[in-house]
């Protein structure tokens, strides 16, 4: 089964709990970011929908349809980008580890990794001897992907 197809089944599952419909739209918007090897703003999509399938559809729509994405666990947020990318693990069932982006700031790849929950947890008593209360486990390290790290170092 190819990944983008196991992908699909499994946003087709998380409509059908969610008591909602995985529209050819939200299909559409979920197979770009899939596609993409680098994080997709909303207005990003929309050209792209409109390019690839024909769709004008406006950024507040696709905003929508992002939401839906995000809180069925198909794609994340990158909030220090405003923008957005399929999850790591949208193409199987099983439970992952706190989702870490790392972010390159030359070629603007992602790539998510999971953190050990155990770290995840000592960070959270950090946060809370602090006198905070952590409001979002997602972190975002910019960092330089191996190939840009050589480029620039030649």
């Amino acid at each position: 089964m190819t990944t983008l197809k196991a992908a699909t089944i499994r946003a087709d599952d998380a409509s059908d709990k969610a008591g909602v419909k995985l529209t050819p739209k939200r299909r559409n918007v979920f197979t770009l970011l899939l596609a993409s090897d680098t994080p997709l703003s909303a207005y990003e999509l929309a050209e792209q929908c409109k390019e690839q399938f024909g769709q004008s559809i406006p950024p507040m729509s696709i905003y929508r349809m992002l939401d839906f994405l995000t809180e069925n666990n198909l794609a994340h947020k990158l909030a220090s980008a405003n923008k957005f990318v399929s999850c790591a693990h949208s193409t199987c069932n099983h439970i992952h580890q706190v989702p870490q982006f790392l972010l390159c700031e030359q070629c603007h790849q992602v790539k998510e990794i999971g953190i050990q929950k155990e770290i995840f947890a000592a960070l959270k008593i950090s946060v809370e001897q602090a006198g905070f209360v952590l409001t979002q486990s997602q972190l975002e390290l910019k960092c330089l992907c191996t190939d840009c790290a050589q480029a620039i170092a030649q």
